[in-house]
């Protein structure tokens, strides 16, 4: 596998593979926050979670469609009001779902996973009746395009840069909304007791909607980032829904380091296997490789020691 190749030429392979890697790494830790919010604090099995994510990629399609055709000067910054509009929508369905579905459902995680199964084919069906079943592309600023050389052999694309930086600025932003806010001191007390939440005057039931509407309004913005790296399609969200539960319980619900530290290790195992092997084989060997780490420490990387 390796024979083929010199030092030099494995060297910058790894290092092309590797910065591809933190691309998908991206994507995986913005729909992994958004996943191991809902799970961690819910118990709910969100599998219409990827669903949400390309909601926000329709979303920075429309508005990419609609700058080009009647606002080009504002095409250049028009991205940053696409993420909002995506974290917006996205939020705001979520918010749907959980007053007319998931609030009937807690404690009940078999049902939970079956209606929101139903849910994903039904958003399926929305977008392919409402936008097709081809999929479509986001044309990106000038700005988002092109790359940065570091040598010879190896460039950097921008927009993975961007992607990159914009997955550090959100995961921050979690962070300090869950240690340093008010609501963030809320969500982790119903977390660790949810009776004795309750008993202090928390509304549990607002906090598990925020909670809920808040790991799809991630979701949305994961949309808009992956529109820079993959065409968006009515089906787009299955492909990424299986690696994004593989994340969550390899890193330990509710763990916000061990889920970015889970993302960073299986993106960077599937880039860099796929350049040697075919897509599916990358996969299976990772998906083995994380089922015997979980036979051996079930409650993955990192854990929270609560009392329930």
């Amino acid at each position: 596998m390796f024979g083929d190749y010199t030092l030099g030429e494995l060297g910058a392979i790894l290092a092309m593979q590797g910065f591809a890697g933190l691309s998908l790494f991206s994507v995986f830790v913005l729909m992994a926050l958004g996943l191991a919010i809902i799970f961690g604090q819910m118990g709910v099995i969100n599998m219409a979670h990827g669903e949400f994510m390309i909601l926000g990629a329709y979303v920075t399609f429309i508005c990419s469609s609609l700058t080009a055709s009647y606002a080009p000067a504002l095409f250049p910054v028009y991205f940053f009001a696409a993420m909002a509009l995506a974290f917006v929508a996205s939020f705001a369905l979520g918010l749907l779902v959980e007053w007319s579905m998931i609030r009937f459902l807690y404690h009940r995680p078999l049902d939970t996973l079956l209606a929101t199964w139903g849910l994903s084919l039904i958003l399926q069906q929305l977008y392919r009746s409402v936008f097709g079943a081809r999929e479509v592309g986001v044309t990106l600023p000038d700005w988002l395009m092109g790359s940065v050389a570091l040598t010879d052999l190896i460039e950097i694309p921008i927009n993975g840069l961007f992607v990159m930086a914009l997955t550090f600025l959100i995961a921050g932003g979690v962070y300090a909304l869950m240690y340093h806010s008010t609501f963030g001191r809320q969500v982790r007390a119903v977390l660790q007791n949810r009776v004795m939440a309750g008993a202090v005057g928390i509304n549990t039931r607002r906090v598990d909607r925020i909670t809920f509407a808040l790991g799809c309004g991630i979701a949305g913005i994961a949309g808009s980032a992956f529109t820079m790296i993959g065409s968006t399609g009515p089906t787009a969200g299955q492909l990424y829904i299986v690696d994004t539960f593989l994340v969550v319980v390899f890193g330990g619900a509710a763990s916000l380091l061990g889920t970015i530290a889970s993302a960073f290790t299986i993106s960077q195992a599937q880039s860099t296997l796929e350049f040697f092997l075919s897509g599916s084989m990358a996969k299976v060997l990772t998906l083995l490789t994380v089922v015997g780490i979980l036979m051996l420490r079930p409650q993955g990387l990192f854990t929270l020691n609560i009392r329930r």
